[in-house]
Protein backbone atom coordinates (compact mmCIF):
# COMPACT_ATOMS: atom_id res chain seq x y z
CA UNK A 1 0.00 0.00 0.00
CA UNK A 2 1.28 3.45 -0.92
CA UNK A 3 -0.11 6.60 0.73
CA UNK A 4 -0.57 9.68 -1.43
CA UNK A 5 -2.33 13.04 -1.50
CA UNK A 6 -4.65 13.86 -4.38
CA UNK A 7 -4.73 17.57 -3.47
CA UNK A 8 -1.46 18.48 -1.69
CA UNK A 9 -2.32 22.19 -1.77
CA UNK A 10 -4.83 21.44 0.98
CA UNK A 11 -1.89 21.23 3.43
CA UNK A 12 -1.67 25.02 3.22
CA UNK A 13 -4.41 24.97 5.85
CA UNK A 14 -1.69 23.97 8.35
CA UNK A 15 -0.90 27.67 8.61
CA UNK A 16 -4.01 27.89 10.76
CA UNK A 17 -2.10 26.07 13.52
CA UNK A 18 -0.70 29.42 14.64
CA UNK A 19 -4.15 30.71 15.56
CA UNK A 20 -4.79 28.62 18.72
CA UNK A 21 -1.17 29.11 19.84
CA UNK A 22 -1.50 32.89 19.65
CA UNK A 23 -4.87 32.78 21.41
CA UNK A 24 -3.53 30.63 24.26
CA UNK A 25 -0.51 32.96 24.76
CA UNK A 26 -2.50 36.18 24.60
CA UNK A 27 -5.43 35.02 26.64
CA UNK A 28 -4.21 33.63 29.96
CA UNK A 29 -6.63 31.90 32.27
CA UNK A 30 -8.24 34.46 34.58
CA UNK A 31 -6.99 34.42 38.17
CA UNK A 32 -8.41 36.17 41.27
CA UNK A 33 -6.13 38.09 43.66
CA UNK A 34 -6.55 37.61 47.44
CA UNK A 35 -5.13 40.26 49.76
CA UNK A 36 -3.25 39.22 52.91
CA UNK A 37 -2.67 41.56 55.82
CA UNK A 38 1.08 41.01 55.82
CA UNK A 39 1.34 42.13 52.20
CA UNK A 40 0.77 45.79 53.18
CA UNK A 41 4.38 46.03 54.43
CA UNK A 42 5.78 45.05 51.03
CA UNK A 43 6.76 47.44 48.29
CA UNK A 44 3.63 48.59 46.51
CA UNK A 45 5.29 48.70 43.08
CA UNK A 46 7.59 45.71 42.75
CA UNK A 47 9.17 44.88 39.46
CA UNK A 48 7.08 42.06 37.99
CA UNK A 49 8.88 39.09 36.56
CA UNK A 50 7.02 37.71 33.57
CA UNK A 51 7.72 34.55 31.62
CA UNK A 52 6.07 33.03 28.59
CA UNK A 53 3.55 30.54 29.92
CA UNK A 54 0.75 28.64 28.15
CA UNK A 55 -2.34 27.63 30.05
CA UNK A 56 -4.42 24.53 29.29
CA UNK A 57 -1.80 22.70 27.26
CA UNK A 58 -4.00 19.64 26.75
CA UNK A 59 -6.75 21.80 25.21
CA UNK A 60 -4.16 23.50 22.98
CA UNK A 61 -2.84 20.14 21.82
CA UNK A 62 -6.38 18.97 21.02
CA UNK A 63 -7.04 22.09 18.97
CA UNK A 64 -3.77 21.78 17.08
CA UNK A 65 -4.48 18.13 16.29
CA UNK A 66 -8.00 19.00 15.15
CA UNK A 67 -6.72 21.64 12.73
CA UNK A 68 -4.03 19.29 11.45
CA UNK A 69 -6.63 16.61 10.73
CA UNK A 70 -8.81 19.12 8.87
CA UNK A 71 -5.83 20.19 6.75
CA UNK A 72 -5.05 16.55 5.99
CA UNK A 73 -8.69 15.94 5.00
CA UNK A 74 -8.51 18.88 2.59
CA UNK A 75 -5.42 17.31 0.98
CA UNK A 76 -7.51 14.19 0.06
CA UNK A 77 -5.30 11.36 1.36
CA UNK A 78 -5.60 7.98 -0.37
CA UNK A 79 -3.98 4.56 -0.29
CA UNK A 80 -2.93 2.97 -3.55
CA UNK A 81 -2.97 -0.82 -3.93
CA UNK A 82 -5.11 -1.21 -0.84
CA UNK A 83 -7.68 -3.51 -2.45
CA UNK A 84 -8.30 -6.98 -1.07
CA UNK A 85 -6.20 -9.42 -3.12
CA UNK A 86 -7.51 -12.60 -1.50
CA UNK A 87 -8.48 -15.41 -3.87
CA UNK A 88 -12.04 -14.93 -5.08
CA UNK A 89 -14.48 -17.73 -5.87
CA UNK A 90 -17.46 -16.46 -7.89
CA UNK A 91 -20.39 -18.87 -8.04
CA UNK A 92 -23.02 -18.57 -10.76
CA UNK A 93 -26.60 -19.24 -9.60
CA UNK A 94 -27.63 -22.63 -10.92
CA UNK A 95 -24.33 -24.41 -10.34
CA UNK A 96 -24.78 -27.74 -8.57
CA UNK A 97 -23.97 -27.94 -4.87
CA UNK A 98 -21.31 -30.67 -5.26
CA UNK A 99 -19.26 -28.55 -7.66
CA UNK A 100 -19.55 -25.51 -5.40
CA UNK A 101 -18.46 -27.45 -2.31
CA UNK A 102 -15.43 -28.84 -4.12
CA UNK A 103 -14.38 -25.42 -5.43
CA UNK A 104 -14.74 -23.41 -2.21
CA UNK A 105 -11.68 -23.41 0.05
CA UNK A 106 -11.00 -21.86 3.43
CA UNK A 107 -9.75 -18.28 3.30
CA UNK A 108 -11.29 -17.51 -0.08
CA UNK A 109 -13.71 -14.69 -0.67
CA UNK A 110 -16.80 -16.44 -2.06
CA UNK A 111 -19.42 -14.35 -3.87
CA UNK A 112 -22.41 -14.91 -6.12
CA UNK A 113 -22.13 -14.00 -9.80
CA UNK A 114 -25.07 -11.63 -9.53
CA UNK A 115 -25.67 -7.89 -9.41
CA UNK A 116 -23.59 -6.36 -6.62
CA UNK A 117 -21.68 -9.66 -6.08
CA UNK A 118 -23.30 -10.55 -2.73
CA UNK A 119 -21.51 -12.92 -0.36
CA UNK A 120 -22.16 -16.58 -0.95
CA UNK A 121 -23.62 -16.90 2.52
CA UNK A 122 -26.58 -14.76 1.47
CA UNK A 123 -29.72 -16.18 -0.09
CA UNK A 124 -29.07 -17.50 -3.59
CA UNK A 125 -30.12 -14.85 -6.15
CA UNK A 126 -31.97 -15.53 -9.38
CA UNK A 127 -29.96 -16.49 -12.44
CA UNK A 128 -28.74 -13.29 -14.16
CA UNK A 129 -29.76 -12.43 -17.70
CA UNK A 130 -26.22 -11.52 -18.75
CA UNK A 131 -23.73 -13.74 -16.95
CA UNK A 132 -20.80 -12.88 -19.24
CA UNK A 133 -21.15 -9.14 -18.53
CA UNK A 134 -20.99 -9.88 -14.79
CA UNK A 135 -17.79 -11.89 -15.33
CA UNK A 136 -16.22 -8.93 -17.15
CA UNK A 137 -17.36 -6.57 -14.38
CA UNK A 138 -15.84 -8.79 -11.69
CA UNK A 139 -12.55 -8.85 -13.60
CA UNK A 140 -12.57 -5.05 -13.78
CA UNK A 141 -13.32 -4.50 -10.08
CA UNK A 142 -10.73 -6.91 -8.65
CA UNK A 143 -7.04 -5.98 -8.24
CA UNK A 144 -4.75 -7.47 -10.90
CA UNK A 145 -3.08 -9.86 -8.47
CA UNK A 146 -6.24 -11.46 -7.08
CA UNK A 147 -6.71 -15.09 -8.23
CA UNK A 148 -10.22 -15.83 -9.50
CA UNK A 149 -12.13 -19.09 -9.71
CA UNK A 150 -15.44 -19.13 -11.57
CA UNK A 151 -17.98 -21.87 -10.81
CA UNK A 152 -20.65 -22.12 -13.50
CA UNK A 153 -23.37 -24.60 -14.46
CA UNK A 154 -22.85 -26.95 -17.38
CA UNK A 155 -25.03 -24.85 -19.71
CA UNK A 156 -24.93 -21.06 -19.96
CA UNK A 157 -27.88 -18.95 -21.07
CA UNK A 158 -27.84 -15.36 -22.28
CA UNK A 159 -24.22 -15.44 -23.48
CA UNK A 160 -22.54 -13.15 -25.98
CA UNK A 161 -21.65 -14.14 -29.50
CA UNK A 162 -17.99 -14.47 -28.51
CA UNK A 163 -16.07 -15.80 -25.53
CA UNK A 164 -15.23 -13.22 -22.87
CA UNK A 165 -11.69 -11.84 -22.83
CA UNK A 166 -10.34 -11.04 -19.36
CA UNK A 167 -7.21 -9.39 -17.97
CA UNK A 168 -6.20 -12.48 -15.95
CA UNK A 169 -6.27 -16.24 -16.09
CA UNK A 170 -9.22 -17.69 -14.24
CA UNK A 171 -9.94 -21.19 -13.05
CA UNK A 172 -13.04 -22.20 -14.99
CA UNK A 173 -14.96 -24.83 -13.03
CA UNK A 174 -17.92 -26.35 -14.86
CA UNK A 175 -20.69 -28.19 -13.04
CA UNK A 176 -22.79 -31.08 -14.20
CA UNK A 177 -24.53 -30.74 -17.54
CA UNK A 178 -28.18 -29.80 -17.20
CA UNK A 179 -30.71 -32.09 -18.83
CA UNK A 180 -31.33 -31.04 -22.41
CA UNK A 181 -34.63 -29.32 -23.00
CA UNK A 182 -36.48 -29.89 -26.23
CA UNK A 183 -37.31 -26.58 -27.82
CA UNK A 184 -40.05 -26.66 -30.43
CA UNK A 185 -39.31 -24.82 -33.64
CA UNK A 186 -41.66 -21.87 -34.16
CA UNK A 187 -44.28 -22.28 -36.83
CA UNK A 188 -43.55 -20.43 -40.08
CA UNK A 189 -45.57 -17.28 -40.66
CA UNK A 190 -48.74 -17.28 -42.74
CA UNK A 191 -48.23 -15.27 -45.91
CA UNK A 192 -51.06 -12.98 -46.98
CA UNK A 193 -50.55 -11.51 -50.46
CA UNK A 194 -52.43 -8.68 -52.12
CA UNK A 195 -51.46 -8.06 -55.75
CA UNK A 196 -52.36 -5.91 -58.70
CA UNK A 197 -53.13 -7.58 -62.08
CA UNK A 198 -49.77 -6.51 -63.54
CA UNK A 199 -47.88 -8.06 -60.58
CA UNK A 200 -49.45 -11.50 -60.64
CA UNK A 201 -46.23 -13.11 -61.93
CA UNK A 202 -44.37 -12.06 -58.75
CA UNK A 203 -46.81 -13.99 -56.56
CA UNK A 204 -45.21 -17.31 -57.50
CA UNK A 205 -41.93 -16.49 -55.73
CA UNK A 206 -43.73 -16.03 -52.42
CA UNK A 207 -45.93 -19.10 -52.98
CA UNK A 208 -42.75 -21.14 -53.53
CA UNK A 209 -41.26 -19.79 -50.28
CA UNK A 210 -44.40 -20.65 -48.29
CA UNK A 211 -44.35 -24.14 -49.79
CA UNK A 212 -40.73 -24.58 -48.70
CA UNK A 213 -41.67 -23.61 -45.14
CA UNK A 214 -44.50 -26.15 -44.87
CA UNK A 215 -44.22 -29.84 -44.11
CA UNK A 216 -43.96 -32.28 -46.97
CA UNK A 217 -47.50 -33.57 -46.44
CA UNK A 218 -49.08 -30.22 -45.53
CA UNK A 219 -50.53 -27.31 -47.42
CA UNK A 220 -48.58 -24.03 -47.40
CA UNK A 221 -49.87 -21.25 -45.15
CA UNK A 222 -50.45 -18.93 -48.06
CA UNK A 223 -53.35 -16.77 -49.26
CA UNK A 224 -53.04 -14.55 -52.36
CA UNK A 225 -55.95 -12.33 -53.43
CA UNK A 226 -56.49 -9.13 -55.45
CA UNK A 227 -56.11 -5.68 -53.92
CA UNK A 228 -59.83 -5.14 -53.37
CA UNK A 229 -60.00 -7.91 -50.76
CA UNK A 230 -59.69 -6.75 -47.18
CA UNK A 231 -56.84 -7.94 -44.98
CA UNK A 232 -57.93 -10.07 -42.04
CA UNK A 233 -57.29 -8.73 -38.59
CA UNK A 234 -55.61 -12.04 -37.69
CA UNK A 235 -53.01 -11.64 -40.43
CA UNK A 236 -49.51 -10.72 -39.30
CA UNK A 237 -47.42 -10.73 -42.50
CA UNK A 238 -48.60 -9.05 -45.71
CA UNK A 239 -46.96 -8.94 -49.14
CA UNK A 240 -48.20 -5.88 -51.08
CA UNK A 241 -47.52 -6.16 -54.82
CA UNK A 242 -48.89 -3.00 -56.34
CA UNK A 243 -47.77 0.47 -57.33
CA UNK A 244 -48.98 3.68 -55.78
CA UNK A 245 -50.01 4.43 -52.19
CA UNK A 246 -51.08 1.63 -49.88
CA UNK A 247 -54.75 1.75 -48.92
CA UNK A 248 -55.73 3.47 -45.67
CA UNK A 249 -57.09 0.27 -44.01
CA UNK A 250 -53.81 -1.53 -44.71
CA UNK A 251 -51.79 1.40 -43.32
CA UNK A 252 -53.90 1.28 -40.16
CA UNK A 253 -53.34 -2.48 -39.97
CA UNK A 254 -49.55 -1.91 -40.08
CA UNK A 255 -49.70 0.78 -37.41
CA UNK A 256 -51.45 -1.70 -35.12
CA UNK A 257 -48.54 -4.15 -35.31
CA UNK A 258 -48.56 -5.75 -38.75
CA UNK A 259 -45.52 -6.46 -40.93
CA UNK A 260 -45.76 -5.48 -44.59
CA UNK A 261 -43.34 -6.14 -47.46
CA UNK A 262 -44.00 -3.86 -50.40
CA UNK A 263 -42.89 -3.79 -54.00
CA UNK A 264 -40.56 -1.05 -55.21
CA UNK A 265 -43.41 1.01 -56.69
CA UNK A 266 -45.61 0.95 -53.56
CA UNK A 267 -45.83 3.98 -51.26
CA UNK A 268 -46.33 3.82 -47.49
CA UNK A 269 -45.05 6.23 -44.82
CA UNK A 270 -42.17 5.21 -42.56
CA UNK A 271 -41.31 6.81 -39.23
CA UNK A 272 -37.63 7.66 -38.93
CA UNK A 273 -34.84 6.29 -41.06
CA UNK A 274 -34.79 2.95 -42.86
CA UNK A 275 -31.95 0.43 -42.57
CA UNK A 276 -30.89 -2.28 -45.03
CA UNK A 277 -32.12 -5.71 -43.98
CA UNK A 278 -31.31 -7.76 -47.11
CA UNK A 279 -28.22 -7.40 -49.25
CA UNK A 280 -27.06 -8.94 -52.49
CA UNK A 281 -23.82 -10.79 -53.15
CA UNK A 282 -21.98 -7.51 -53.79
CA UNK A 283 -23.37 -5.89 -50.63
CA UNK A 284 -26.01 -3.83 -52.41
CA UNK A 285 -29.25 -3.38 -50.40
CA UNK A 286 -32.16 -5.37 -51.78
CA UNK A 287 -34.63 -4.41 -49.04
CA UNK A 288 -34.81 -1.73 -46.35
CA UNK A 289 -36.97 -1.64 -43.24
CA UNK A 290 -38.42 0.97 -40.91
CA UNK A 291 -41.08 1.45 -38.25
CA UNK A 292 -44.66 2.60 -38.63
CA UNK A 293 -46.52 2.80 -35.32
CA UNK A 294 -46.19 -0.64 -33.72
CA UNK A 295 -45.56 -2.36 -37.05
CA UNK A 296 -42.72 -2.81 -39.55
CA UNK A 297 -42.44 -1.73 -43.16
CA UNK A 298 -40.08 -3.63 -45.48
CA UNK A 299 -39.62 -2.09 -48.90
CA UNK A 300 -37.88 -3.74 -51.83
CA UNK A 301 -35.33 -1.54 -53.57
CA UNK A 302 -35.55 -3.35 -56.90
CA UNK A 303 -38.21 -4.81 -59.11
CA UNK A 304 -39.42 -8.30 -58.11
CA UNK A 305 -38.00 -10.14 -61.09
CA UNK A 306 -34.96 -12.43 -61.46
CA UNK A 307 -33.22 -9.98 -63.76
CA UNK A 308 -33.07 -7.41 -60.93
CA UNK A 309 -32.94 -9.80 -57.95
CA UNK A 310 -31.42 -13.17 -58.92
CA UNK A 311 -31.94 -14.42 -55.35
CA UNK A 312 -35.68 -14.83 -56.07
CA UNK A 313 -35.04 -18.09 -57.91
CA UNK A 314 -32.29 -19.39 -55.64
CA UNK A 315 -32.77 -22.05 -52.97
CA UNK A 316 -31.82 -19.55 -50.24
CA UNK A 317 -34.78 -17.23 -50.94
CA UNK A 318 -37.25 -18.93 -48.51
CA UNK A 319 -34.77 -18.53 -45.63
CA UNK A 320 -34.00 -14.95 -46.61
CA UNK A 321 -37.71 -14.11 -46.74
CA UNK A 322 -38.33 -15.75 -43.38
CA UNK A 323 -35.53 -13.66 -41.86
CA UNK A 324 -37.03 -10.50 -43.35
CA UNK A 325 -40.54 -11.09 -42.08
CA UNK A 326 -39.88 -12.87 -38.78
CA UNK A 327 -36.25 -12.42 -37.61
CA UNK A 328 -35.18 -15.07 -35.15
CA UNK A 329 -33.06 -14.05 -32.14
CA UNK A 330 -29.47 -15.18 -32.15
CA UNK A 331 -28.78 -18.34 -30.11
CA UNK A 332 -27.84 -17.45 -26.53
CA UNK A 333 -27.22 -20.89 -25.02
CA UNK A 334 -23.89 -22.66 -25.03
CA UNK A 335 -22.09 -25.44 -23.19
CA UNK A 336 -20.01 -23.82 -20.45
CA UNK A 337 -16.97 -25.98 -21.26
CA UNK A 338 -16.86 -24.33 -24.71
CA UNK A 339 -17.21 -20.79 -23.37
CA UNK A 340 -14.23 -20.54 -21.02
CA UNK A 341 -12.85 -16.97 -20.84
CA UNK A 342 -9.83 -15.97 -22.88
CA UNK A 343 -6.95 -13.87 -21.57
CA UNK A 344 -5.14 -10.89 -23.03
CA UNK A 345 -7.32 -7.94 -22.12
CA UNK A 346 -5.56 -4.92 -20.63
CA UNK A 347 -5.69 -4.78 -16.82
CA UNK A 348 -8.01 -2.22 -15.32
CA UNK A 349 -6.73 0.64 -13.18
CA UNK A 350 -7.97 0.20 -9.64
CA UNK A 351 -9.21 3.32 -7.83
CA UNK A 352 -7.33 4.23 -4.64
CA UNK A 353 -8.83 3.81 -1.19
CA UNK A 354 -10.21 7.19 -0.07
CA UNK A 355 -9.25 7.90 3.55
CA UNK A 356 -11.44 10.99 3.96
CA UNK A 357 -14.45 9.13 5.43
CA UNK A 358 -12.25 7.75 8.20
CA UNK A 359 -10.65 11.16 8.73
CA UNK A 360 -14.10 12.73 8.96
CA UNK A 361 -14.99 10.31 11.76
CA UNK A 362 -11.74 11.07 13.56
CA UNK A 363 -12.32 14.83 13.17
CA UNK A 364 -15.79 14.46 14.70
CA UNK A 365 -14.34 12.60 17.69
CA UNK A 366 -11.58 15.19 18.14
CA UNK A 367 -14.13 18.01 17.95
CA UNK A 368 -16.20 16.37 20.67
CA UNK A 369 -13.06 15.96 22.82
CA UNK A 370 -12.04 19.57 22.25
CA UNK A 371 -15.48 20.82 23.28
CA UNK A 372 -15.37 18.70 26.42
CA UNK A 373 -11.95 20.07 27.38
CA UNK A 374 -13.05 23.65 26.68
CA UNK A 375 -16.28 23.51 28.69
CA UNK A 376 -15.39 21.28 31.62
CA UNK A 377 -15.77 22.81 35.09
CA UNK A 378 -12.19 22.26 36.27
CA UNK A 379 -9.60 23.43 33.74
CA UNK A 380 -5.86 23.09 34.16
CA UNK A 381 -3.91 26.33 34.58
CA UNK A 382 -0.18 26.71 34.04
CA UNK A 383 1.69 27.46 37.27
Amino acid sequence: MSPALLFPAGLAALLALTIPVVIHIARRTESRSIDFAALRWLDAAPRPRRSLMIDERLLLAARLLLLALIALWLAAPVLWNAADDRPVVAVAPGADAATIAAAVEQGNHVVWLATGFPDHGALAPAAPDDLVSLIRQLDAELPPGAPVKLVVPGTLDGVDAERPKLSRRVEWTVGAEAPARRVASPAPPTLTVRYAPDAEDAVRYFRAAATAWSAADGDPAFAAEPLDRAVSGNARHLIWLASGPVSAPVETWVRNGGVILTALEARIPVEGETVPVWRGTAGEPLAVAGRLGRGRVIRMTRALEPAAIPQLVEASFPDALLTLLDPRPAPARVAAIDHAPLTGAAPYDQPPLDLRPWLALLIALMLAGERWLATRRTRAVAP
